[in-house]
């Protein structure tokens, strides 16, 4: 009995062994895995999460001030169009081009 004692000792040890052979087998792959994602990432000159929010804040800004200029523009020609209906002699306005009503979309104020 001793002997297939020893045989199943033996039998634990090389499984264990192989267990052991397997795991740090798969930490190795997963460390070459995670390295060869590492490369191409900064192969692919992605932008950082902090990078691309502060450029959407920017643009947000950018938003809100083209915004209140366009306001501010409606604002004027009111009050522009208010003066010449005051008697003044009334301006003609420049012809809008076709390139740039495009550019605009379908209203040319906007």
């Amino acid at each position: 009995m001793q002997t297939r004692n020893r045989v199943l000792d033996d039998m634990a040890r090389v499984a264990s062994g192989a267990m052991g052979v397997a795991s740090s087998m798969r930490e190795e792959v997963e460390a070459r895995m995670r390295a060869q994602f590492d490369r191409l990432l900064g192969d692919m000159d992605l932008v950082t999460r902090d990078e691309f929010e502060a450029m959407q804040a920017l643009a947000a800004r950018a938003r809100e001030a083209q915004e209140d200029l366009a306001e501010r523009l409606a604002a004027l020609e009111a009050r522009l169009a208010a003066l010449e209906g005051a008697g003044k002699a009334p301006a003609k306005k420049a012809p809008v081009r076709k390139a740039a009503a495009k550019k605009a979309g379908d209203d040319p104020a906007a």
